[in-house]
């Protein structure tokens, strides 16, 4: 079994990172200022870019999907968005499922239709969960994209069963890899996002990526890894290398497809751990 679990001697600086309680967000990367297109138009299926939708695309190793369930310790968790459409909840939560994290938005012009469903149905069931935003840094600033996440059930709540929202970022499901933007912009965007959700709501965002995405889009420069969680998509049987400065994943989505509907995650740490990011 791969052990993954944070030592207890590491959470007092890893659970500030996990909690989010750093006092300071990132360190912006100087850069000119670069102004995304008036893309909007260009966002053509919403509805088929999940967390992790473009991850067995470009895991080779993955042979084009996750072909690896590894024997995985830690809190089983779950990501849904529209494609999964209604879902069963309360078989969520008889198969073990303890957290989720439910797409809700993408660009500042889609809403996952099946949001509320899958939002309320979760936590009726008694799942910890969360929204999540598909990034896409072409089409609005991350600014804007905080705000329209935000305005469209991304907010966040210290009643023990919201997590804070996470941003999917990853490669571009309808062209550039790293959506024309050069290093320094792609962190200038995702600080712009994180610091404007850390404004509205006191909490930082869960980073979704892939460690050769970030390497790739951000050139391994900016580090988030004092203030923003990371969720760590990897299907190859571990986690693998972090991304540029995270010592660990918090969430490790490891497959997707499995025993719940959508992807297949896991919480580095008991059930304690992900009530302790709901709380803040």
């Amino acid at each position: 079994m791969f052990n993954w679990h944070v030592p207890a001697k590491k959470w007092g600086l890893a659970a500030c990172a996990a909690l989010a309680c750093a006092a300071l967000g990132a360190t912006a990367v100087p850069a000119a200022a670069a102004t995304p297109t008036a893309a909007t138009n260009q966002i053509t299926h919403p509805e088929l870019d999940w967390a992790g939708s473009q991850i067995a695309l470009h895991q080779p190793a993955s042979g084009g999907r996750s072909v690896v369930t590894p024997n995985v310790a830690g809190t089983p968790g779950l990501d849904v968005s529209g494609y999964q459409g209604n879902v069963n909840w309360s078989s969520v939560a008889a198969n073990g499922g303890r957290f989720a994290y439910v797409k809700a938005t993408e660009s500042t012009s889609y809403v996952n239709p099946y949001f509320a469903q899958q939002y309320n149905g979760s936590y009726n069931a008694g799942l910890i969960r969360g929204a999540y935003h598909f990034a896409t840094p072409n089409t609005s600033s991350g600014a804007a994209q905080a705000d329209y996440f935000l305005a469209h059930g991304g907010g966040w709540s210290k009643d023990g069963k919201t997590l804070p929202g996470m941003l999917d970022i990853e490669w571009n499901p309808y062209g550039a890899t790293c959506y024309g933007l050069s290093a320094s912009s792609m962190v200038n965007w995702i600080l712009s996002f994180s610091n404007e959700y850390h404004a509205k709501t006191t909490r930082w965002v869960t980073i979704y990526t892939a460690t050769s995405w970030w390497s790739q889009c951000t050139g391994n420069t900016g580090d988030f890894s004092s203030t923003n969680p990371l969720a760590l998509a990897n299907y190859n049987g571990s986690p693998g290398t972090m991304p540029y400065h995270w010592a660990y994943q918090t969430i490790w989505q490891y497959a997707d497809s499995g025993v719940f509907p959508g992807d297949q995650d896991a919480f580095n740490g008991d059930f304690s751990r992900v009530q302790a990011l709901a709380n803040g």
